[in-house]
């Protein structure tokens, strides 16, 4: 832009943006100018800029190999500089000049430029004032310690994408001020002391990690947020042991492959004591150093588990979200060592956890005890597994003896969850859900969808109709007759495509639903007065794939004159005796559709009154004719008789 604005704005904030494709820098820029991009063009060098205010410089993809010696030196305000993906590998000498000309530049990006170690060091030189540094998918493989001398002011660093494999002693520890560092996509092994005490977000992701270890000692770490996600890591982290980390990601890697969670552990603190030279084994030093950890968020999907590590994760009393989906338990059992030889089983808690992810694991079996340890849970996923759920107690006393109770081990009972309020049993396999089967919890949401063929008896939710306010129950290959649904007075959404209904069900009528989805089922029509009893609270409704009839459609126009979005109408689908037709195109003219319809309907009655008059007529002659060839075969049969009686006389 270079628009002409009063000198007052111009000086707060100016800019210049090329609309052609440029091989150079214009010549005749506004000496005012703030801001310059000039990404995305075809400039291949840079001489000497004369502009005094410039604070912000993009010569971002363009083909920059060359830049003078004095590009930069009539730059005096200049604060950000980006010059990623350019071939600033050539020409290092004139190039490294010209950037230590600038003395105030706080952000430099030199991303995607093929840069060495060597070469960065050279274009480092004289940034003391450097704040924040972005090095992605250059060529760096080892980190020296020289590399950043000039720059200790560095509170942001990104080397992202390169080979680095090796990383020097004293590489950041002199940078004081460094709070983010990312070193993901790189090929780093191993890290075996982490001494970053002012660091509070490092990314180590995307790199082949197989352990991270941190030296005890008694100073205060500042990291906050630990991603060593998508690594080959074989063992739990090794932290500091004061540390303020609160976010913690470990998804895709290899923990848990070891099996038992005590040999995990065990052998974790063993080449702990091997790396640190400790030749006594003097603790736990993994759990003494997560019991203090402030954990509030822990992610380990796409792990190795075939055991819940139970005793390991109870340390972290902070623990508010867990996210243990995509691992491979089939069960949470009980498994904590007693602290003597009593055969009592010792129970810990998970005190602060209010939402737990254990989708996709093949779950059969979780113990009450670990349900018991849940003392704050909210939310709970438990999609994708095979889970069976137990009846109320109150049913099972009325309809099993207390031997047939006993037997009915292995499915999950939820009673002893009172703070939960969001459920997800998606894909279960569920066969059953019982009265009261949700009794003593406070559930908010319930998704039971896929579970196909499941039985929902009658009373099945009532324990919670007071307080659902979001239901799923699609495809379970469900008619009318098995869906049986209380008053819910506070249900806004229900979900329920994908089944075989024909008729919503009239108990919807007390609830403020403000979504429904009834797509892909059997309905005809719907009931134009159940929509009027939802009309005040009711947005949105899905109706497509359903087999409407276009001339009983008092619904749409009900529909239309409330206001309710159908998103869907325009794939929605009536149907009349002479064809189909998608919905809107039926709305356009619908007392010509329904008045072929009724005329298709009076010639049809019409046709079958005359086939009906024809094939009774036919009917009257054939039965006529019959009963006249049957009286003249008497008659004929008669005469010869009569004939030889009469010759014999004569």
């Amino acid at each position: 832009c270079y628009p002409h604005l009063p000198d007052f704005f111009l000086f707060l904030k100016h800019c210049y943006k090329s609309i052609f494709s440029l091989y150079s820098v214009p010549v005749d820029l506004d000496v005012r100018l703030r801001r310059l991009d000039l990404s995305n063009n075809f400039i291949r060098q840079l001489h000497t800029l004369v502009l005094p205010y410039l604070e912000q410089l993009d010569l971002s993809a363009n083909q920059l190999d060359l830049i003078s010696e004095g590009a930069f030196k009539n730059l005096a305000q200049l604060k950000e500089l980006n010059l990623s993906r350019n071939a600033l590998n050539n020409n290092l000498d004139s190039n490294s000049k010209a950037l230590q000309s600038i003395s105030r530049l706080q952000s430099l990006d030199i991303s995607v430029n093929s840069l060495n170690g060597e070469a960065v060091e050279l274009y480092l030189r004289n940034k003391s004032s450097l704040d924040q540094l972005k090095m992605t998918g250059n060529a760096l493989t080892r980190l020296s310690h020289s590399l950043f001398k000039e720059s200790k002011g560095l509170r942001d660093i990104t080397i992202e994408d390169n080979t680095i494999s090796v990383i020097e002693e004293g590489t950041f520890e002199p940078l004081s001020q460094l709070e983010m560092l990312n070193l993901a996509k790189n090929n780093l092994v191993q890290i075996c002391d982490f001494k970053l005490h002012h660091l509070k977000y490092l990314n180590l992701s995307r790199n082949s990690l197989e352990y991270f270890f941190t030296h005890e000692d008694d100073q205060l770490y500042r990291l906050e947020i630990l991603d060593l996600s998508f690594n080959k890591l074989l063992y739990f982290p090794i932290v500091p042991k004061m540390s303020s980390l609160r976010y913690l990601h470990l998804q895709n890697n290899m923990i848990g492959t070891l099996n038992s969670e005590a040999t995990m552990v065990s052998e974790a603190n063993s080449l702990y004591n091997e790396i640190i030279k400790e030749k006594i084994a003097r603790k736990n030093n993994l759990h003494s150093n997560w019991r203090l950890m402030p954990l509030i968020y822990i992610d380990l999907s796409y792990n190795h588990f075939t055991s819940f590590p139970l005793e390991t994760l109870s340390l972290l009393s902070s623990l508010e979200t867990l996210n243990f989906s995509y691992n491979c338990l089939q069960n949470i059992v009980w498994n904590i060592r007693n602290h003597s030889d009593s055969s009592y089983s010792r129970q810990i808690f998970f005190p602060s956890l209010k939402h737990l992810d254990l989708q996709s694991n093949g779950l059969l079996y979780i113990s009450p005890l670990f349900l018991n340890a849940l003392t704050q849970i909210e939310a709970l996923n438990l999609q994708d597994n095979s889970l069976q759920l137990c009846a109320s107690m109150e049913h099972l006393r009325s309809s099993q003896s207390t031997q047939q109770i006993s037997l009915n081990t292995s499915c999950i009972a939820f009673g002893r969850l009172r703070t939960l309020k969001h459920l997800n049993l998606k894909e279960n396999k569920i066969k059953m859900l019982n009265p009261n089967t949700f009794q003593g919890t406070s559930l908010v949401s319930l998704n039971l969808a896929r579970n196909s063929d499941m039985v929902m008896h009658e009373g099945a939710l009532d324990s919670v109709q007071t307080t659902i306010q979001s239901l799923i129950i699609s495809e379970i290959n469900m008619t009318s007759s098995d869906l049986s649904l209380p008053c819910m007075p506070v249900l806004t959404e229900l979900k329920a495509a994908n089944n075989r209904l024909d008729i919503i069900p009239s108990s919807l009528s007390c609830s403020p639903l403000r979504e429904i989805d009834i797509r892909n089922n059997v309905l005809m029509t719907l009931n134009h007065s159940l929509i009027h009893a939802l009309s005040g609270n009711l947005d949105r409704i899905y109706i497509s794939g359903n087999h409407f009839n276009c001339c009983d459609s008092k619904w749409v126009t009900v529909l239309k004159e409330l206001q309710i979005e159908m998103p869907d109408m325009s794939d929605t689908e009536c149907f009349t005796s002479i064809s189909n037709m998608v919905m809107t195109e039926y709305l356009k003219n619908p007392l010509l559709y329904c008045s072929l319809h009724k005329k298709a309907q009076e010639v049809h009655f019409g046709q079958m009154f005359i086939i009906v008059l024809f094939a009774f007529v036919i009917l009257t002659a054939f039965i006529l004719f019959t009963r006249k060839r049957s009286s003249s075969k008497i008659q004929y049969n008669k005469k010869p008789t009569c004939y030889c009686i009469y010759m014999y006389t004569f």
